[in-house]
């Protein structure tokens, strides 16, 4: 599935349509250059889940940060800083993968031989302004 957002405002619009699509469970790499939107993306899913504003950031440093709302948990990973897939593993995302939350993995891509079958891939590509490219692999419905 491919959608074309415009603005920050579709991405919002994006992640709560996703919010509403996602079973718990769900496994999402995330794949983008910086700038893509993708901290912004789950930013907006946790916000419509009841995540306190402004506590979702990016885990760019800290690598996962989790965050508890009323529908559940939402595990946040960045893999960017990772150097392989080792280094993936030893931080224990099987636990997260086989849990009734959510997990974003930022930087999917570089990780995806660890991935679950059945992740869903949402790879975004910057357009012209704050346009975006969005492809949606392993959800038919959002």
């Amino acid at each position: 599935m491919r959608i074309i957002i415009n603005s920050e405002a579709d991405t919002v619009k994006l992640g709560q349509r996703l919010a509403g699509a996602l079973p718990q469970g769900s496994v999402i790499s995330l794949v983008g250059n910086l700038g893509a939107g993708k901290t912004r993306l789950v930013q907006a899913f946790a916000a419509a889940w009841g995540a306190v504003e402004g506590s979702v950031t990016s885990p760019t440093f800290v690598l996962i940060n989790e965050y508890y709302t009323p529908r559940g948990p939402i595990y946040h990973i960045d893999a960017y800083r990772l150097k392989d897939d080792d280094e993936f593993l030893n931080l224990g995302p099987e636990e997260y993968f086989a849990s009734n939350g959510v997990t974003f993995i930022e930087w999917g891509n570089r990780v995806e031989r660890c991935l679950p079958a059945d992740a869903i891939e949402i790879a975004i590509e910057i357009g012209e302004g704050e346009a975006r490219v969005v492809t949606i692999r392993g959800l038919d419905t959002v």
